[in-house]
């Protein structure tokens, strides 16, 4: 079984209870009540899905070595009892995006966004899954999926971990994205 492949099935079944979908920009997701994430190689068959979402977990593209280093010291495990509260959001960038150079695109996601110090600002109470989808097909919905769970006490951090990525140069390249918060009941 391959733990690098996800699908993601907003429907009426899954751990995940769908709180809140927020349409950033471009085409909303059809509505879900709740989120079921499957891992592995078999495509799942959820006859009442209103949308299944595939992603791979990849090699990091636009860190250097310390970075990394920096990054896997500070990202807290997925699947914490805490984190009861978690946020799927998906993004497509633009075609200006993708016909830049892989050196164009990492001078503005480093250089002028600062993407990844943003992030490491807010690691140490979030938890998070980077999806690809583009790897999978240019046919997926989606470029990305980033998958973050924390505590309902971090939420003031995680908005503003969005604010401050959304602010930043790269974000103009973004033609799609929704932001749908969710909620695990405890058991």
């Amino acid at each position: 079984m391959s733990t690098r492949l996800f699908s993601f099935i907003g429907g009426d079944t899954g751990a995940w209870r769908v709180v809140k979908t927020e349409v950033i920009v471009g085409q909303a997701l059809p509505a879900a009540k709740r989120l079921a994430i499957v891992a592995g190689s078999e495509l799942p068959s959820e006859p009442r899905a209103a949308w299944v979402l595939r992603g791979i977990t990849s090699n990091e593209r636009y860190v250097d070595r310390e970075e990394r280093r920096q990054i896997v010291a500070k990202v807290l495990d997925l699947g914490r009892p805490e984190a009861t509260c978690a946020a799927l959001i998906p993004i497509r960038k633009n075609e200006a995006w993708w016909a830049l150079t892989q050196e164009e695109r990492l001078g503005i996601f480093k250089e002028q966004s600062h993407h990844t110090r943003i992030g490491l600002e807010h690691f140490p109470t979030l938890a998070r899954r980077l999806h690809h989808c583009r790897d999978l097909s240019e046919n997926e919905p989606f470029d990305f999926i980033t998958w973050f769970e924390y505590a309902p006490s971090d939420e003031g951090t995680f908005n503003d971990l969005l604010a401050a990525l959304r602010a930043i140069p790269e974000w103009q390249y973004v033609e799609r994205e929704v932001d749908i918060r969710l909620e695990r009941e405890q058991a």
